[in-house]
Formats: structure tokens, sequence, C-alpha cells
């Protein structure tokens, strides 16, 4: 059966390497092949097959394909869902909206979800009283059904910010899985990139959750249970332009040693600024109200004077 995606292309194939990428890992998840017994029935040789075998098999096929039913087959009664590497956590927080209802369609099929405990110091537990846990999901459905009642980025006020972490990642420097890693990120002047920035966040959550922003767990090499260098991503509205960022466990810190790490980082932001935001790896961003693709570790973040970035 044919299916009719109502999203663009780009969008499309994001989504379908979303799916790839978590079947590779669930294999279990996908239909199995038919057995070679089963090939032979389907395709018999010659004139030694009689008629009556060849529908019987075909009944047993669709009977099949009625019990597994994907979202890619049947969008509205699908009975299979397609897993994630990891379970994702959406947070939110603005100051427009403190105390309200968080910014989506009237819907109750997401309700909001209390915070876990937070880890770390006084700042971050002070900081968490405002954020606001919206869902957790570890499929691709549960992900098309949030992003489909939310708010985009575009519509949303200013200083607000979005969220996405893997579950059990509170989205604080403080966080264990985060205090000694770093962040890249790039900003864009709100006027210039409002029809833009739906489409890049919505990139960035996909090349998120379908583990394609770090290219070494691909390498035939990396040993296997390598954890991925992402902890999450954020999009932040300001009253003049737009940050999108993606925050890593490790920032190399200098050292003759960290090479490999480094390399590992940059090849995280180029993947960033070319396969997801869609720009030329050589192009200049850079300018007034905007950054190029910037990687700065949290440590550096604190302190106060000039820091050293890593640029792509």
């Amino acid at each position: 059966m044919t299916s009719v995606s109502s999203l663009p292309p780009p969008a499309f194939q994001a989504a379908k390497s979303a799916v790839q990428a978590a079947l590779s890992e669930h294999p279990d998840a996908n239909i199995p092949p038919p057995a070679d017994d089963e090939k032979d029935k389907a395709a018999p040789a010659g004139d030694s097959l009689e008629p009556g075998e060849i529908q019987e098999v075909e009944v047993d096929m669709q009977a099949q394909a009625d019990t597994i039913r994907t979202v890619f087959s049947d969008p509205k009664n699908f009975n299979v869902k397609h897993p994630l590497y990891s379970p994702w956590t959406l947070w939110f927080d603005s100051p427009a909206t403190k105390g309200r209802n968080l910014p989506q369609t009237p819907s109750t099929a997401f309700p909001q979800t209390p915070a876990p405990a937070t880890p770390g110091g006084a700042a971050a537990l002070g900081w968490m009283e405002d954020i606001k846990r919206v869902i957790t999901f570890d499929s691709v459905e549960e992900f098309w059904g949030l992003y489909n009642n939310i708010v985009p980025p575009s519509q949303l006020p200013q200083k607000a910010n979005y969220y996405l972490f893997k579950e059990g990642i509170i989205p604080a420097w403080e966080d264990e899985a985060n205090k000694y890693g770093g962040k890249w990120s790039i900003q864009l002047p709100k006027d210039k990139n409002r029809n833009n920035v739906d489409k890049m966040w919505l990139y960035t959550m996909l090349a998120a959750i379908g583990e394609t922003f770090d290219p070494y767990l691909t390498n035939s090499e990396t040993p296997s249970g390598t954890p991925s260098l992402i902890t999450g991503v954020i999009v932040s509205t300001r009253p003049q332009f737009y940050r999108l960022s993606i925050w890593t466990r490790l920032a190399p810190s200098g050292g003759p040693e960290e090479d490999g790490l480094r390399e590992r980082i940059e090849a995280v932001g180029r993947h960033f600024k070319t396969a997801v935001l869609g720009y030329s790896d050589s192009q200049k961003l850079a300018g007034p109200l905007a950054t190029e693709v910037e990687f700065l570790s949290h440590k550096d973040s604190e302190k106060k004077g000039k820091s050293k970035k890593i640029v792509v």
C-alpha cells in the first residue's frame, strides 16, 4: 500500500531517517521478512503450483498486513510504533506564561507531568521552579503527535524556550550528564528568519531523536554501546533574534590527548550547519544580531571575558 505524506519532502526524509535509525537499533520492531519456504511458495517455478496454492499464500500475506499497520501505511489506525533509541522529554519556560497553561492547542492528549528531582546546586533548583515538563515520548509516532499539538517557535512569546532532552537529563548545566560538556549554538536575526525557524527547529529535533548528529556512532570501529555526545537541543526566542543550541555531554579542554574528542565535536557542528540548518560548509553567517555556528563549553560560558570558541 502506498502512503501519501503531507510533510514537505525534506521533513519527510528526515522523519524516515529517524525511523530507519530507530529500527536499526530495534530490529524486532520491524516486520520480519518471510521465511525461505514462504518465499518459495510466493514465487513458484513453472507450472508445478496448483491454482489454489497461490490464493492461500495471498490470504496469509493479507492477514499479516491487516495485523501489522504502521503510520506510513495507515496514519490514523496504525497499531505498531517505531521506537527511538532513547526516550526524550520536552520542557518549556517563558516569563510571559508563568502560572498559566502550557503553549499548546486545546487538547488533553499531552498533559503536563511533574518534574523529577533536580540534581545540582541551588541555582538549578531555583530555575527548575519555573520550567515546565511537557511530556516524555519514546516513539516516532508520539513525537509527531506532540509536534502537531504545540505552538511553533515563530509564534512563541519573547524570552520563551523549548528544551528537548533525553529522559533523565535535566536541561541545566548542573546535571551530571551536562556539567562536563558544552553547546553548539547559532543566533539568527528574528526579522529575517521568522519563516525559517520552525523548519530549523523541526530538523534539529529530528536529528536529535534519530541520533544523526554524532557521526562517530556510525563508524565501524566505534566500540559497541558508546553513548551519543548529544544530551539535548534548545530553541530560544528573544526580542530581536532566535537561538538554536545543541548540548553535548563532553567538551574538549585543549589538551593534545583530546584531539579525537575535538574532531568528534567539530563533526557534530558541521552536521548541524550543513545537513540540519542547510548552510554550505564555507558560508559565513555572522552579522548584525547573527553569529556563526559556535561551540563553547559550559565552564567557559560561566567565565567573564573572552572564551575559546570552536567555529565551523
